[in-house]
């Protein structure tokens, strides 16, 4: 480390942070925030068949309400991100957030499926912008120490809750008022997050100019990859859409590696990736994403498709992961932080969630009885999310310069979204295999659980390497400053 950047760090840890009841009320603005827009990923799922009937929508185009959403809010992170650095992370905060409430608003009144979808994509965008300086925000905001880990906790805790929270609230506004709600709902929610930025510290902003060539490539060769997963599970891997675009992917993110090593200023600077724990953190989140997601989808099709649960019966099913989630990452995961190696607590927590995940393998069936089988495999799963997704964060913002802190939080960002895509597309497809596989004698409950439980398996398997990444590259340790 040059003294320039301890210096930088030390400056960090002593900013002036914000004081007495104005901190609980900037960490729910700020949590409040993060979890709107985790959560928009899966709120819109179970709406999507109501959806279908009232706008007519072709099956195509409804795969692109959801994966637009993704691809926009994936490939713009890390603009979004170097944005908040240069321009100021409140400023452009604000703007994330009211880009993505009038797209929820133009989203919730769309009269046809072509504004529902271009809707979706803005929404993205919005969310792009706002959710790496809201991780920064927070960074600038509560002093460095056990105040800051807690917090840090409580954010990672969003990560872990939103899509859970997603399915809930999606069924029962879908049950109980309209499709159109699922959008709506970001509305009040985003005006309470503007009024209550006013207690958020902005923080210092980086002189400079931001690197264009490195955001267009680096934001269109996210999105290639992410459209090419997402053709490849629906279109077939051997697509020629599917494989352009996995082409096109590859040749943009080469070419922003070579901008970058080029550029005067790079959108990613070398100071900020070339920490092991840093990397090893985004790593993780990498897989924890890939699975996570794909384990949702598997298990709301199991529930919904096999044991013929109602939208609602689903959300509520999600109930133990949602408190597994809560316990570990407000409660018990700041605290190990400060008493163990973060590589301890990650690892603890990527194995909690492959031995859930291996429970469904072992003991999963069409009859299989729900408290027997799902409860203790949603509470291992969310309380092992919850470690994670904790010790990740701090680990990811852990001695970041302050004029870096929107970067480092875009980086997070994206490793759980392009993870989420690149786990989805390949575990769904694990699935479809098998399912497809059966002889005929066999029932389609039989076949489909069948499906569902390799595509677990292989979500097990990441988790578990998951463990053994963070082990190998993480050696920090998050100690709470004195006093």
């Amino acid at each position: 480390m040059s003294p320039h950047d301890a210096t930088e760090i030390a400056t960090q840890d002593a900013a002036p942070p914000a004081t007495g009841g104005k901190l609980g009320l900037a960490l729910l603005v700020i949590a409040t925030a993060q979890l709107m827009l985790v959560l928009d990923d899966t709120i819109v799922n179970v709406a999507l068949p109501s959806m279908q009937r009232s706008l007519h929508l072709a099956t195509p185009s409804l795969n692109w309400v959801i994966s637009l959403y993704a691809l926009t809010f994936g490939g713009l992170l890390l603009a979004g991100g170097r944005a908040g650095d240069l321009l100021g992370r409140l400023r452009v905060f604000r703007f994330g957030i009211v880009v993505f409430t009038l797209a929820s608003l133009a989203g919730g009144f769309a009269p046809d499926g072509t504004a529902l979808v271009a809707a979706r994509a803005v929404q993205g965008c919005g969310a792009a912008i706002a959710a790496p300086c809201a991780l920064s925000l927070l960074a600038t905001t509560f002093p460095a120490g056990p105040a800051r880990t807690r917090a840090l906790g409580v954010y990672g805790a969003m990560g872990g809750l939103g899509s859970v929270v997603g399915l809930l609230l999606g069924g029962a506004l879908t049950e109980y008022l309209s499709w159109r709600w699922v959008l709506f709902i970001n509305a009040p929610i985003a005006i309470l997050v503007l009024i209550g930025t006013r207690v958020l510290i902005p923080g210092d902003t980086e002189h400079g100019a931001l690197d264009v060539p490195g955001a267009v490539t680096a934001t269109l060769g996210i999105g290639s990859f992410i459209v090419a997963l997402t053709r490849g599970n629906t279109d077939g891997w051997s697509d020629p859409g599917t494989l352009a675009c996995a082409a096109a992917g590859a040749v943009l993110l080469a070419a922003f590696l070579l901008i970058e090593r080029r550029s005067r200023a790079p959108m990613i600077p070398a100071r900020v990736i070339r920490d092991r724990n840093r990397g090893g953190a985004n790593t993780v989140l990498l897989l924890l994403g890939a699975g996570m997601l794909a384990m949702f989808y598997l298990l709301t099709l199991y529930m919904q498709v096999v044991r013929g649960y109602s939208a609602m019966h689903t959300g509520l099913a999600y109930l133990p992961y949602v408190a597994g989630v809560g316990l570990a990452s407000a409660g018990l995961g700041p605290r190990l932080l400060g008493a163990l190696p973060a590589q301890a607590v990650i690892a603890a927590g990527m194995l909690l969630c492959a031995g859930g995940l291996a429970w469904y393998v072992v003991a999963l069936s069409p009859a299989s009885g729900y408290y027997a089988v799902m409860l203790p495999a949603m509470l291992a799963g969310g309380a092992g999310t919850g470690l994670t997704f904790v010790g990740c964060t701090v680990t990811g913002m852990q001695g970041v310069a302050p004029r870096d802190t929107g970067i480092a939080a875009g980086l997070l960002n994206t490793s759980v979204q392009c993870g989420s895509a690149l786990g989805l597309g390949a575990l769904a497809a694990i699935a479809s295999i098998v399912t497809r596989s059966h002889q005929p004698g066999h029932t389609m409950a039989v076949a489909l659980t069948d499906g569902y439980v390799a595509g677990l398996l292989a979500g097990s398997i990441i988790f578990a390497a998951g463990a053994v990444v963070a082990v190998l590259t993480i050696n920090a340790r998050v100690s709470p400053a004195p006093g």
